[in-house]
């Protein structure tokens, strides 16, 4: 049992506190790693490059983040409740960067809506309207609009909509107040749990001493310690 605790938990051979050296390695781990993620997607987002801006990147970020947390003896269960919060960083991180892109560079402009889908009976009754809108000139946008699509919206009204002028990111609809702040604080708890994760691994790794190893002399049946 203690074999399958320390595997799985980690050893944390250590009495009381954990050392500070341990603790500010951990929390290095940790934002390091979450930084690598949302970095590297923002990174992609703001210079189009689609490998990186697609989460992608984040996701190779969250395998090393794992792999360097086995390296130091972390837990199993701990390597893996830290490589899934990476995972759902990544996957959350697009659309984050998405946003940041826009609020930093986007311009507001003015467009016309052709047509309103009710998306609530294919998902359940929870979907929100999509619109499918054009511009001024009559091209339509090759996405389809959500943020001020309502139930009372209709073929013909004007929405407002926020777009790259680099075109690296797609257009979505305009909101009164929105920033960077916004798409941040939607990571925050994400990176957060991630940092934590992190730290807990890493202290649990701690270990007194290497572990016994056992050999088979030359010559003899029997296991003895080297």
């Amino acid at each position: 049992m203690a074999y399958l605790r320390t595997s799985v938990w980690g050893p944390a051979e250590f009495v009381g506190r954990p050392p500070w050296w341990l603790v500010g390695e951990g929390l290095l781990a940790g934002v390091l790693g979450a930084g690598a993620i949302v970095g590297t997607t923002l990174f992609g987002a703001w210079t189009g490059r689609l490998s990186l801006a697609d989460g992608e990147a984040g996701l190779v970020c969250a395998g090393a983040l794992a792999v360097y947390l086995s390296f130091v003896g972390a837990g199993r269960a701990l390597i893996g409740i830290a490589a899934l919060l990476g995972v759902c960083l990544a996957v959350q991180a697009p659309q984050a960067a998405a946003g940041i892109v826009l609020a930093e560079r986007g311009q507001v402009q003015s467009v016309v809506v052709t047509s309103v889908e009710d998306g609530r009976a294919a998902e359940g009754g929870h979907a929100r309207y999509l619109c499918s809108v054009a511009g001024t000139d009559g091209v339509p946008l090759k996405v389809r609009i959500w943020r001020g699509c309502g139930e009372a919206t209709r073929p013909g009204d004007a929405l407002a909509v926020v777009s790259d002028p680099q075109g690296r990111v797609p257009p979505r609809g305009a909101q009164a107040g929105a920033g960077v702040a916004g798409p941040l604080r939607d990571l925050a708890p994400w990176a957060a749990a991630l940092v934590a994760g992190c730290l807990v691994a890493v202290v649990r790794s701690y270990r007194l001493s290497r572990p016994a190893e056992t050999a088979i002399p030359f010559g003899t049946g029997q296991a003895g310690h080297r």
